[in-house]
């Protein structure tokens, strides 16, 4: 018999499958807690249940761990990244990284992505799976046992396209933020996409309460489908205009995410039709130097990201330039993945 992943399942879903069992519904949430509250992976610890139950859950649950293959510890910053095997031998990607409100922790959703842009890393490797909540989960869990830290803000932008995995991202959601359990608030999380619009309507009618960051790095159609191929499927135009939906319905603003790349979109000309774009818009932009990486040629020149911020500013626009944090690991999501594979 197939075993349930136990840390998947929200707490509705384990009173449900414990009821089946016979077990009255509140040894669910004394389950639940150890899983998310102690963040205890053996059900023999779970002491204040019966042996019999005890034997019951491992009869019919799995507790999915995963496995940190490296660690890396930047020498410049306090950015760690870490490489995890997950239990069927693929990898995925986490940074933790230090600011001054907090620590930030950048989480993977899926194994590989299929969205192809193409100054990231992520894509190179090729798209084999998505993560399951329990993956999403236990990113956080392991990497605050690691480090010793709490993790104050979570960002869903490391391998994979969050929206790609609509359901198993929105349960993991679900399942982080609620009371029983880790009760972490949706307001400090951030979810980044490249612009699957069908996807970003329906996450606006859940009202979250999430940061959503749209990946969009040109404000030229031509020049977006080339390095981005969603573009290819929804233009900016539709995506815009689900972002100012977003807006609409949940009251939040929204961050552009902006990779300033040389001789792609970096000029005077590409700052103006940026502002024209955004103009109106409830948004913030955040401009980042473009990600080595060793199969592609793209670039950032020195003061160019500075440069195309001033721009924006004249033109009325919010914009900041994002700090470049572990550039001595490769703190770029994809670039371990990659290398282990290999």
């Amino acid at each position: 018999m197939e075993k349930t992943d136990i840390l998947s399942l929200d707490l509705q879903e384990l009173q449900s499958a414990l009821e089946k069992m016979g077990e009255k519904k509140f040894r669910a949430k004394q389950i639940f807690q150890w899983l998310h509250v102690k963040r205890v992976l053996d059900f023999d610890k779970m002491t204040d249940i019966s042996i019999q139950l005890r034997e019951c859950l491992k009869e019919n649950f799995c507790i999915n761990g995963l496995f940190m293959q490296k660690r890396l510890a930047s020498c410049i910053d306090n950015t760690v990244k870490y490489l995890y095997r997950l239990h069927d031998g693929n990898f995925v990607e986490t940074v933790l990284m230090q600011y001054h409100y907090g620590n930030s922790l950048c989480i993977s959703t899926q194994v590989g992505c299929k969205m192809g842009c193409r100054f990231c890393a992520s894509a190179i490797a090729g798209f084999v799976r998505n993560l399951e909540p329990s993956e999403m989960l236990m990113q956080i869990y392991e990497t605050e046992k690691n480090s010793g830290v709490k993790i104050s803000n979570l960002v869903l932008m490391g391998i994979g396209e969050p929206l790609d995995n609509f359901d198993n991202v929105m349960k993991f959601l679900n399942i982080l933020s609620h009371k029983d359990g880790n009760n972490f608030s949706l307001r400090h999380v951030s979810l980044s996409t490249c612009g699957l619009v069908p996807k970003i309507y329906e996450l606006a009618g859940l009202k979250l309460g999430l940061t959503l960051c749209i990946s969009l790095h040109s404000a030229d159609n031509s020049a977006r489908s080339e390095i981005m191929p969603v573009n290819c499927a929804y233009n900016i135009d539709e995506l815009v205009k689900a972002c100012k939906y977003y807006i609409a319905e949940t009251g939040r603003r929204i961050t552009f995410e902006y990779a300033v790349i040389d001789n792609v979109n970096s000029s005077d000309k590409d700052a103006d039709k940026l502002a024209d774009l955004l103009r109106g818009i409830n948004c913030h932009v955040n401009l980042i130097p473009v990600n080595k990486v060793k199969e592609r040629n793209y670039r950032t020149a020195k003061n160019a990201v500075a440069e195309f911020a001033g721009r924006l500013e004249k033109r009325g626009i919010n914009a900041t330039v994002r700090r470049t944090l572990g550039s001595d690991i490769e703190a770029a999501c994809g670039q371990l993945r990659r290398d282990a594979l290999k």
